[in-house]
């Protein structure tokens, strides 16, 4: 009986000195101007420091994606332009394997990567970027923008190029 009484004097203690705490931090924060600075100060540093880690980790993960293709790339390079007959069939071997990779959790980097292959050997980049915006995971498609921003495919690149031109705009390189 007294293994109880001492736990729930203990539990009460411990409740009171709790609510005690809440009431002078309440008091505090009403009350002085410089502990709410600190406090507005102590908020700002470490939404800053989750800001520089945020960041740290989304340069981190684009330098694994970008380490993640040319690797993979190496592995499997691209097939050659020159026969349209052979990439229609890269271009849907690439699309059914990205498909089955995607289907399990886990697999973005090589999904990507597949969906990636697919997108150098289509002959309309753009169309089948909407497709992709459209149906795959979020995941999967931030994945596939990091490696499109890494690596330009050709077509991506010449499609990019083309449209500056076109576009007529008439800015020139700063020469110093």
């Amino acid at each position: 009986m007294s293994a109880g009484r001492t736990f729930t004097i203990t539990a009460l203690l411990a409740a009171v000195s709790a609510v005690g705490y809440a009431i002078y931090f309440d008091h505090q924060r009403r009350s002085n101007p410089t502990f709410r600075q600190s406090l507005k100060k102590r908020i700002a540093k470490q939404k800053k420091e989750l800001q520089e880690n945020n960041k740290k980790d989304q340069i981190a993960k684009a330098q694994d994606i970008v380490r993640f293709l040319e690797e993979d790339l190496v592995r499997d390079p691209l097939p050659s332009s020159d026969d349209a007959n052979a990439q229609q069939m890269a271009f849907s071997a690439y699309i059914e394997q990205g498909d089955r990779l995607a289907a399990v959790p886990g697999n973005e980097p090589e999904a990507a990567s597949k969906f990636y292959k697919a997108l150098t050997v289509y002959p309309n980049p753009t169309e089948l970027l909407s497709i992709y915006q459209k149906s795959l995971p979020e995941a999967l498609y931030e994945n596939l923008v990091l490696m499109i921003a890494a690596i330009p495919p050709a077509n991506i690149s010449s499609f990019l190029d083309g449209s500056a031109s076109v576009s007529g705009s008439t800015a020139t390189p700063d020469i110093d």
